[in-house]
């Protein structure tokens, strides 16, 4: 690895890369990229590599660039999203959209999702280019705008309207797996190969409504209170997703003795809730991999505080495990929830039931050489990516941006959080990662 980050060095940093991309502000909303898709296409066509813009809307565009392969390989796309969430209300130690490199860290919004994935790629990328790499089949790189909206400004108009330019693509590299997971005394290198499924519900209530000076109880307000309360409390059905059994097992043998053997009871349904609040913390981590979830994020009641409603309503974050329905989701918060709840789907994306496996050894044995005692396995995302459109094509992505971690660092509650930040060593192990991918992808 040694000369390769020697080489890296040579051409485009994916540190400096990533410091510029995190001084775009791309918040979305309003999600406008376009100042950011054009540095990114002026580095690529100062390299020489010609690129085409697409965009259903001219503040949100998507870049498409390829590079030739000698056809011993179907292509492989690289991808990535360029807008970020909010920093409201949030306090930063290092101005959010000022991209410091401070401590050995690149401080900013996005640093982790995902300009840090965008930054390593399009470094490899380059790279390739640069020193004229004999790639096993073209290379298309990406870059995507509204991800963190939904997606339909960026892939899923892509995949509906030109599906053309993603022909032959069988195995995509996107968000979000790669990064070090610490189990035990373990370090793991989960690997993205399925996610769930976006399932957004409504859920409304009604009661007696009136003038606020006059209490009623029993009313709309205080039905909603009583539906949260009932999914805060319990957890909907246990569910073992051929994914996520893979995973835990691969973990569960790989730490061995008593820990082993308690991990590896979370693939006994009549079990797995049990252990799943032993692990604490932890548990956290892996109980969405074993259920389908709702989070209440989003109240509508009255509009005027002496107005007692007679409607109350709250969007739930609803998200499916692999193979899963929203007729399922519906079922399942009905066992919980009663009848007196009327339910019903704002929105569903489905995703691919069943991962394809195939480049999987490629991408672990990569992780192997570069850190010899660390553990790839396969990973099911709680979350959703761009990955659920192309999935549409047939094109299988696999979430691989490798991140080295420190032990301490809490890899899940920094994305999307105040004081975003990626190691910068991190993020040239990364590049090197995937610039291996590109010379080993079809073998």
């Amino acid at each position: 690895m040694a000369s390769s980050d020697n080489k890296t060095s040579t051409y485009h940093r994916p540190v400096e890369l990533l410091q510029r991309l995190i001084q775009f502000d791309t918040t979305n909303p309003p999600g406008h990229t376009s100042e950011c898709l054009a540095f990114i296409n002026k580095l690529l066509s100062e390299a020489g590599i010609a690129t085409t813009i697409l965009a259903k809307s001219p503040e949100r565009p998507n870049l498409i660039a390829r590079l030739s392969g000698h056809g011993n390989a179907p292509p492989l796309l690289l991808y990535g999203h360029v807008d970020v969430v909010t920093t409201e209300n949030q306090q930063w130690r290092h101005p959010p959209f000022d991209g410091k490199l401070v401590d050995g860290y690149v401080w900013g919004r996005g640093a982790l999702d995902m300009k840090g994935g965008v930054a390593m790629m399009l470094a490899a990328f380059l790279r390739a280019k640069a020193e004229g790499l004999a790639l096993p089949g073209d290379v298309i790189f990406a870059a995507v705008s509204d991800e963190e909206a939904g997606g339909d400004f960026g892939v899923k108009f892509l995949v509906e309207e030109h599906a053309d330019l993603f022909d032959g693509i069988r195995y995509a590299i996107g968000e979000f797996g790669g990064f070090t997971l610490y189990v035990g005394k373990r370090r793991f290198y989960p690997i993205q190969v399925a996610e769930k499924q976006i399932c957004w519900i409504k859920a409304t209530v009604r009661g007696p409504g009136g003038h606020g000076s006059m209490p009623v109880r029993g009313g709309a307000m205080a039905k909603m209170s009583e539906f949260l309360r009932k999914i805060d409390r319990q957890r909907l059905p246990v569910h073992v997703t051929p994914t996520a059994r893979l995973m835990l097992d691969a973990i569960a043998s790989s730490l061995g003795g008593l820990n082993g053997l308690i991990l590896g009871q979370l693939t006994s349904p009549a079990l797995t809730d049990r252990v799943l609040n032993l692990l604490g913390e932890r548990g956290r981590l892996f109980g969405p991999l074993l259920h389908n979830t709702v989070s209440p994020t989003i109240l509508h009641g009255s509009d005027k505080i002496n107005v007692i409603p007679a409607e109350v309503s709250v969007e739930l974050d609803g998200r499916l495990l692999p193979g899963y329905q929203p007729d399922d989701m519906i079922a399942e918060l009905r066992q919980i929830v009663g009848d007196d709840v009327e339910l019903e789907v704002a929105r569903y994306d489905p995703g691919p039931a069943a991962p394809n496996m195939a480049m999987f050894d490629t991408l672990a044995n990569i992780l192997r050489q570069a850190d010899p005692d660390g553990i790839p396995v396969p990973l099911l995302l709680s979350g959703v990516t761009d990955g659920r459109f192309f999935s549409q094509l047939g094109i299988q992505t696999y979430g691989f941006l490798p991140m080295p971690l420190p032990e301490d660092f809490k890899f899940a509650q920094t994305i999307h959080a105040a004081d975003e930040r990626i190691p910068a060593d991190a993020l040239d192990f990364g590049t090197n990662a995937i610039f291996q991918v590109l010379q080993r992808f079809g073998t």
